[in-house]
């Protein structure tokens, strides 16, 4: 036991240890029944950490090293997700490139020594793919290292890449089984689009914003006939976006609607271009929005994809994949005043059309600003357009109502914490509205494992897809050649094309169970693991991580992926934002565990509860870090009595203590086994302080005298109260531990009643109530300015509980320094008097 202890320094040391004992290493011969198996958050490997993945990370280690403590041999593996668009962005900022598939590669490439992220250099896929990997890399040992010394009980073998050789041979394995289910499908049809990454977008991905815009009142000419029937030269729509005139294909308006009903079944001409299109009725108008009738453009929003649909309309699409208007005018529309907007942005091409229409006669006043919400890809800057595209969709609920229906039943089978976080899923599955997009026109991430033989014309037979046998996998198309063909072909007619699309990350992410568990390349660890305990994460990904990999595990393997989920909340800035690298607001956590410690830090992490958004307080940090040192101090004060360390529990107070503490152990216990970690930090510190205050003071003079009962229980009380902490402040419980005890806290025993037998000889009443006079004492002096060790030349004690302070008398009088101690039982409430001397 040092002579000053202290908490700088201890997290070098102990993470040495650990490391070096193999305390967290997982042992793989136990059980399926004696093993407990996370499925940990792979982060985002695309810069840095933020204090939002310390607080929630630290929730799950909490529950990780409780369950080991439990004794269950505790499967956590940490994963990174390094593939995906957000890898791909830090790449082309960090080393001024970007990806162009029709450079060759250069096995010789350098980046440029000075990045210029507006003038990035075209690259190979393949050079580029190697720069995500040499990046990721080194992102991933920066994670490592600051998880290491935040104390997370990772098993640091087990951990995985979601780009790397056995995640993608698990996402290209499953694929491949869902698509000889029928599961998985290759589909032509409107897609939500990001022109700026150029790449699909799925429901998932998408979250409305706030955006200025403007209405437009336009005409449309009506015909001689329609005119004589009193209906004007013009019928008259109100819409933001005039730029998709051309892409008109019809006007709609409600059945009901007795303005409109005449003009049903008859055909009006778009303004400027004149091209003929019909009036129709759906239910889906809207009456009372803007003049009643609306045009349908291909493809204007999600609405116009329903109205398309479901009124089998013509196809006139105009916006490209770069969010230009097409060079070539949709079939029928004149080429001469299209020609106005082809090659233009899309508000380039609103604000030439609205002169257009200025000066035709067809622009009713002047545009009226609005603002109003408009669809965003998550990661996006720019309105999503939809486009047609040919895509792959894993089916998910959207269309079957029956894989509906058993996906609600999965989540009703799973333990949710908090329970109320169900909702979010039920809302999600019963809203959702189309299968799952997981193609992505992007380059880092796992490819599509599927070939197509092209006809004689060079062009692809999609209806005839070419995959490999699973043996083979992991595979790339783009590199790789399909079975029975040879390089070659690539390319030429009557040979093959690989498909050039990845996998969303979802995909890959939606099986981090099975590729943690080895599934398919590990059956001894499959079995042992799978289906996992835990899934611990963020509400705002319910809808994506969580529900994805319900429906892979549902789909795959016939059930949960594991069976229960702890949701935790955001971590939000002093403005009650939340905290995210987009915003410019997050906090990087190393410089806080530096200054206050890695305890202090998990301190503030864990008492955010279950599933609450939490405010980012360095307050809090601090108080965790008082609790820490009053750790090591009260630990050492407890230490020093060498004498009487083996004797037996006999005084009231100190049974007293001992009942109280096996209230806590309980309490405690039952709080983490509902997940509630925090309820379990709040039991523990609350006992702890007063254990500290009240209990320490009062019989310390009885410990320094040597007495055998106060010795056993402050050593017996300091091994129940180290390991109750364990979870939450790591460091310095093992610190105080391996002053007196062999082995780790970590690995001992949860404590339980037992640990406590001469508990059940206490009455927790009795220390509370000589406790609660030692405070009146302390405040009598504190009121007259005196100091705590002042002489009370008197102390009153009256009422009903006066008998139980007998029972602590002597301890309550050397503690307050009392003289002369008065006892007048009754039938009131517990009172005390302190007369100070002089």
């Amino acid at each position: 036991m040092p002579e000053k202890p202290a908490l700088d320094g201890l997290e070098a040391v102990w993470v040495a240890r650990w490391e070096a004992d193999g305390t967290y290493r997982f042992d793989r011969s136990r059980g399926r029944d004696e093993i407990y198996s996370i499925d940990t958050p792979p982060p985002t490997v695309s810069g840095s950490l933020h204090v939002g993945h310390v607080f929630s990370y630290t929730h799950t280690d909490t529950i990780a090293r409780y369950r080991r403590m439990r004794g269950r041999e505790v499967f956590y593996p940490m994963g990174w997700d390094d593939n995906g668009l957000p890898t791909e962005r830090r790449v082309q900022n960090h080393f001024g490139v970007r990806c162009d598939p029709s450079v060759p590669y250069d096995p010789d490439f350098t980046p440029p020594e000075k990045p210029d992220p507006k003038r990035q250099e075209p690259i190979s896929r393949r050079n580029f793919i190697e720069l995500c990997e040499r990046l990721t890399a080194e992102d991933e040992k920066a994670f490592e290292e600051l998880w290491r010394r935040l104390g997370l009980s990772v098993d640091w073998s087990l951990t995985y890449a979601t780009i790397d050789a056995g995640a993608r041979a698990a996402s290209q394995r499953a694929f491949l089984r869902g698509l000889a289910r029928g599961e998985a499908y290759v589909a032509e049809a409107p897609t939500l689009w990001d022109v700026t990454f150029r790449t699909a977008v799925a429901q998932a991905e998408l979250e409305d914003r706030e955006w200025p815009g403007a209405f437009h009142r336009i005409g449309f000419d009506l015909s001689p006939a329609q005119r004589e029937q009193g209906f004007g030269e013009r019928v008259w729509i109100e819409t933001t976006r005039p730029e998709l005139i051309p892409a008109c294909v019809a006007l709609v308006a409600h059945p009901d609607d007795e303005r409109y009903r005449p003009l049903f079944g008859t055909t009006v001409r778009t303004p400027v271009f004149g091209v003929e299109v019909p009036v129709v009725a759906h239910h889906l108008a809207e009456p009372d929005k803007g003049s009643g009738i609306a045009m349908i453009c291909t493809f204007g929003d999600v609405t116009d994809v329903t109205w398309w649909r479901e009124l089998d309309l013509p196809t006139r699409p105009v916006i490209g994949w770069d969010g230009r208007l097409l060079p070539e005018p949709p079939h029928g529309v004149p080429a001469g005043p299209y020609a106005e907007l082809a090659g233009r942005t899309v508000h380039g091409a609103r604000e030439r059309i609205v002169g257009m229409l200025r000066e035709s006669g067809h622009l009713d006043g002047e545009p009226r600003a609005i603002r109003r919400p408009v669809k965003f890809y998550e990661k996006g800057d720019r309105p999503l357009e939809i486009v047609t595209t040919r895509q792959w969709y894993i089916r998910n609920g959207g269309r079957d109502l029956a894989l509906r229906r058993a996906l609600l039943d999965r989540g009703g089978e799973l333990e949710w914490h908090p329970p109320h976080m169900r909702v979010r899923y039920d809302n999600w599955v019963e809203g959702l509205a189309g299968d799952w997009l997981i193609s992505r026109q992007r380059f880092f991430g796992v490819p599509i494992p599927v070939w197509y033989p092209l006809d004689a014309e060079g062009e692809p037979v999609y209806e005839a897809p070419i995959t490999p046998p699973e043996g083979a996998l992991p595979v790339d198309p783009s590199s790789d050649v399909p079975p029975g063909y040879t390089e070659d072909q690539r390319g030429k007619p009557l040979g093959f094309a690989g498909d050039p699309d990845v996998m969303d990350t979802w995909a890959t992410s939606s099986l981090t169970p099975q590729i943690a568990a080895g599934w398919e390349r590990d059956d001894d660890l499959f079995r042992r693991v799978f289906p996992m305990d835990l899934r611990p994460q963020a509400h705002e990904i319910i809808r994506t991580w969580l529900f994805s990999t319900v429906v892979r595990s549902h789909l795959e393997h016939g059930g949960l992926p594991w069976r229960h989920a702890a949701i935790s909340g955001w971590i939000l800035d002093p403005d009650r934002k939340k905290m995210s690298k987009s915003k410019g607001n997050v906090v990087t956590p190393m410089g806080l565990l530096e200054e206050h410690g890695s305890d202090a830090v998990r301190y503030w992490a864990a008492s955010g509860r279950p599933g609450t958004d939490t405010a980012f307080d360095t307050g809090q940090i601090k108080i965790g870090r008082r609790l820490a040192i009053k750790i090591l101090n009260a630990s050492k004060f407890v230490l020093g009595f060498t004498s009487g360390g083996g004797g037996e529990v006999t005084e009231p107070v100190d049974l007293s203590m001992l009942a109280a503490l096996r209230t806590v152990v309980d309490e405690a216990t039952e709080a983490f086994e509902a997940y509630d970690y925090t309820r379990a930090l709040e039991r523990t510190e609350r006992f702890f302080w007063s254990f500290c205050d009240d209990y320490v003071e009062l019989v310390k003079a009885r410990a320094y005298a040597g007495d055998a009962s106060a010795v056993a229980a402050l050593r017996a009380a300091l091994g129940v109260l180290l390991r109750l902490f364990a979870p939450f402040l790591p460091f310095v419980t093992e610190e105080v531990w391996s002053w007196w005890r062999e082995g780790s806290v970590h690995r001992a025993a949860w404590p339980s009643p037992e640990d406590l037998p001469e508990a059940e000889r206490g009455d927790p009443a009795v220390l509370e109530a000589v406790a609660e006079v030692l405070r009146r004492v302390r405040r009598a002096k504190s009121e007259a300015r005196k100091s705590m060790r002042a002489e009370v030349s008197r102390l009153t004690v009256s009422g009903g509980q006066a008998g139980l302070v007998r029972l602590a008398q002597d301890d309550l009088c050397a503690a307050g320094n009392v003289e002369e101690f008065v006892l007048e039982p009754g039938d009131a409430p517990l009172d005390a008097v302190a007369e100070l001397a002089g």
